[in-house]
């Protein structure tokens, strides 16, 4: 797959670190993990119900928002997602996250290493029992496979259409312009989304990608209802969504600052 990468633009990287860093209260994010339990998070994981937790692939672990296999004996291809209750349009969000462990038995080799959120996804309630994925945005996480570069903070599309430096993109992976992280260290990311204007991946106050005018179209998603891909249709809100892809990882912080108000 052919591969591109985003160089920031200075004007821009000043305005996130505005948004990062002057003024921010406490008080004013939303800690969307508790840090105690899965309290308004809801799992839909392929071929099972929704709220339908199989093995608990999703669990709190000393305080930690885990990603577990510990009771799968093969992955066979139980692509899995958590949902947070709310929708979401207009928002910063900041996630701390950590690859651990050994890739399940039966996982894809591209899966090693590989999770991420979903931005401006579907309801779980309105994805087909068999569906893979929701029809979304994806700020992919990758780590590290001890040599080579292996970026992390990169875009992935399934089921949608993106414009890059104002240029329309059918390409369902682009490459960011950052770090590869190889071991089990903690990784913080913050994702600026401004409805359909503007998304971006951000690490230590450097844009590792930034894309505009989110749309429905394109694949990588299996198992739809026909009514819900409607193609064409331009996305300025939707929910949030961490995902499960057969690698152990652990999630310290999930937060958001609403920026709507």
């Amino acid at each position: 797959m052919m591969k591109r990468a985003i160089s920031s633009l200075t004007l821009f990287g000043l305005v996130i670190c505005c948004l990062l860093s002057c003024n921010q209260k406490e008080d004013e994010w939303i800690q969307l993990f508790n840090g105690k339990d899965l309290e308004g998070w809801t799992p839909k994981i392929t071929g099972y119900d929704v709220g339908e937790n199989y093995g608990e692939t999703f669990r709190v672990v000393d305080g930690l928002l885990t990603v577990s296999y510990d009771n799968y004996y093969r992955f066979d291809n139980r692509f899995g997602h958590l949902f947070y209750k709310d929708k979401f349009s207009d928002y910063l969000l900041r996630i701390e996250y950590r690859f651990i462990g050994e890739q399940v038995e039966g996982g894809e080799l591209w899966a090693k290493k590989n999770s991420g959120v979903m931005l401006h996804a579907q309801s779980p309630e309105s994805m087909n029992n068999q569906q893979d994925f929701p029809i979304s945005l994806e700020a992919q996480f990758l780590g590290g496979l001890s040599t080579g570069d292996r970026p992390t903070g990169s875009l992935c599309t399934p089921g949608t259409h993106v414009d890059i430096d104002n240029q329309f993109t059918s390409q369902h992976c682009v490459t960011a312009n950052a770090p590869t992280y190889h071991n089990e260290e903690w990784v913080t990311i913050d994702i600026l989304v401004r409805g359909d204007k503007e998304i971006a991946h951000i690490i230590n106050g450097d844009t590792l990608i930034k894309y505009s005018n989110p749309v429905i179209g394109g694949g990588v998603v299996n198992n739809f209802k026909e009514e819900i891909k409607q193609d064409g249709k331009i996305l300025k809100d939707g929910y949030i969504a961490l995902q499960s892809e057969s690698h152990p990882i652990q999630f310290r912080k999930v937060m958001l600052k609403d920026l709507s108000k």
